[in-house]
């Protein structure tokens, strides 16, 4: 695609996915980013992960956090972050990106989620990172459920019940709507009426809620629909209209900015 790059610009910053054929709700991510810096994005799923060399620094929740060598982190669903390198050589992690249901399932547990996002505890982050090191590299379903059990049952002292939301219901029904309509040309004014609230007000209001625009989270939400599309197969050229972009130039570039591959890389890995 003339215009945009179909990888990253510093020789150094490489990402690559996979997902299990046999086990839904299960994405597997490794990279190394050295000068990238993610826009934000959201997954819905809970991320688990750890810090195999350097430093990264992100914003979760509406406040930086820094995580290197010996640090676990948490999120949870629907949040918004970012990231970028904190050190000069940059950072390698691995990330395992749990559905709900999965990991529901797995820990008997529902309506659970976790308190912090950083966790400077290096036993359970070698042993995170190794779990998801052996997910990874089998190929034995059987297998791949048991190390799954063992990974989810060391989380569940992280996990917390979800203590009732602070958030107004009139600015959660907003995000509802995002929901329901990322396919269609939103306005300040039209989702300022949703929350029956004027529009400077509301945009004021949603920022301090969920510590991102509302156009920050439409994007968000249009490119993990996109994720989804592409990981049923539908072509990278359909992807952008399906989602709710202008056109592929526009998914392209969106897509790799908040994910460090391009769309059809990620179809490509994600699929073989």
């Amino acid at each position: 695609m003339q215009g945009v790059p179909g990888q990253f610009d510093d020789i150094r910053d490489r990402a690559s996915f996979r997902h299990l054929p046999d086990i839904a709700g299960v994405e597997l991510y490794h990279a190394h980013i050295a000068r990238y810096a993610f826009e934000p994005h959201t997954h819905q799923a809970f991320g688990i992960g750890a810090i195999e060399q350097g430093t990264e620094r992100f914003r979760y929740r509406g406040a930086q956090h820094v995580a290197g060598v010996g640090s676990l982190i948490t999120m949870n669903p629907d949040e918004l972050h970012t990231g970028q390198a904190l050190t000069e050589d940059g950072w390698r992690y691995r990330m395992i990106y749990l559905a709900p249901e999965l990991l529901e399932n797995l820990t008997g547990e529902s309506g659970r989620f976790f308190g912090d996002v950083v966790h400077n505890t290096p036993q359970q982050a070698r042993l995170t990172l190794a779990l998801i090191r052996q997910i990874a590299s089998s190929h034995d379903t059987l297998e791949q459920h048991g190390l799954l059990l063992t990974l989810a049952q060391s989380l569940i002292p992280l996990r917390q019940t979800n203590a009732s939301s602070a958030i107004a219901p009139r600015l959660l029904q907003v995000r509802e709507y995002l929901h329901d309509n990322y396919r269609q040309p939103l306005t300040l004014e039209t989702l300022a009426q949703v929350a029956a609230m004027s529009p400077y007000h509301f945009q004021r209001q949603f920022k301090a809620a969920f510590h991102a625009t509302p156009h920050q989270m439409l994007m968000a939400i249009r490119l993990w629909r996109a994720k989804a599309l592409l990981t049923q197969g539908v072509p990278p050229a359909e992807v952008a209209s399906a989602s709710g972009l202008s056109d592929q130039a526009h998914l392209t570039r969106a897509f790799a900015h908040r994910y460090g591959v391009t769309p059809a890389r990620y179809q490509k890995q994600v699929r073989r």
